[in-house]
């Protein structure tokens, strides 16, 4: 959480710098601290959340989609539009004030991932929080090996992070590749799950670690592709999404058997979760 603030229950006042349209559901949401001393210490890492909150629609976990080093004083948050509060979101412009608190949860573990080649697989707006790790191993390019990016959409209308995407295929050593549901007139590319894509891309699981985002049913297959190509449990990284309401670990709303989301996650290996009764992806 930010340094200056000691009640992980306060919210801080953060301004929208710039709001970006993904598509026509998904819009990121540039920001930054209203109190510049704020905005100066605030730091957090690839996977963390936020609690957002605007005024009389209530607070909800959303996902950190830039990395520190790459968007210096500012914050994204790419936001879907799915309820109350996100759909107040979309209505916000330039300017406009919310409020922000955290940053919480276990994050990717940048330090594991060093060395490394890194496939990443996302679907929808699972991509943000990996966006957030590719962003960060980008800055850092040497410290990594090649990158291999799968994203897969409902329809091309539905593809998010266009321009990001574009931008990656120029990076030397990055691979990126799309897949869609259904096709629409004009698309040329994929059609399919994202996990088919697996058989286009040369793997080594044994110098490799995948990441792994999107809705669970996207993620429940992902994770047994991975371990039919001979990924080991504890190279499969994922993240999960779980209501929660405190966002510290004491409401225990977030519970996962023996684990808090919250607190011990969002991040998890497959390992971990080969222990638990996961709901989400069964």
């Amino acid at each position: 959480m930010p340094h200056t603030q000691s009640d992980p229950y306060l919210p801080q006042p953060a301004r929208i710098l710039r709001v970006i349209g993904e598509n026509s559901q998904i819009k990121t949401f540039v920001l930054a601290f209203t109190d510049p001393a704020v905005n100066a210490s605030f730091r957090y890492q690839p996977g963390q959340f936020l609690m957002v909150s605007v005024p009389h629609c209530g607070e909800a976990p959303i996902s950190i989609s830039s990395a520190q080093q790459a968007t210096p004083g500012e914050i994204h948050l790419s936001v879907r539009r799915a309820g109350k509060l996100t759909s107040a979101m979309h209505l916000l412009a330039e300017g406009a004030i919310i409020a922000l608190r955290g940053p919480y949860g276990r994050f990717f573990p940048m330090s594991d991932l060093c060395g490394k080649n890194l496939l990443f697989v996302g679907g929808g707006i699972g991509l943000a929080p990996l966006r957030a790790v590719i962003q960060s191993c980008l800055a850092d390019r040497g410290r990594f090996g090649a990158i291999t990016i799968l994203y897969g959409s409902r329809t091309p209308s539905d593809i998010a992070f266009r321009a990001d995407l574009a931008c990656w295929e120029q990076e030397a050593g990055v691979q990126c590749l799309l897949t869609v549901d259904t096709p629409e007139p004009g698309w040329s590319g994929a059609v399919g799950v994202v996990p088919k894509l697996l058989d286009q891309v040369a793997l080594d699981p044994a110098a490799s670690k995948a990441l792994v985002c999107g809705p669970p049913l996207m993620i429940k297959f992902t994770l047994a592709a991975l371990s039919a190509k001979g990924f080991a449990d504890q190279d499969i990284i994922t993240t999960l999404e779980r209501h929660m309401k405190c966002g510290v670990g004491l409401c225990r709303h977030c519970h996962l058997d023996n684990k808090l989301v919250c607190v011990d996650g969002p991040v998890f290996t497959k390992a971990e979760l080969n222990t638990l009764h996961v709901m989400e992806l069964a």
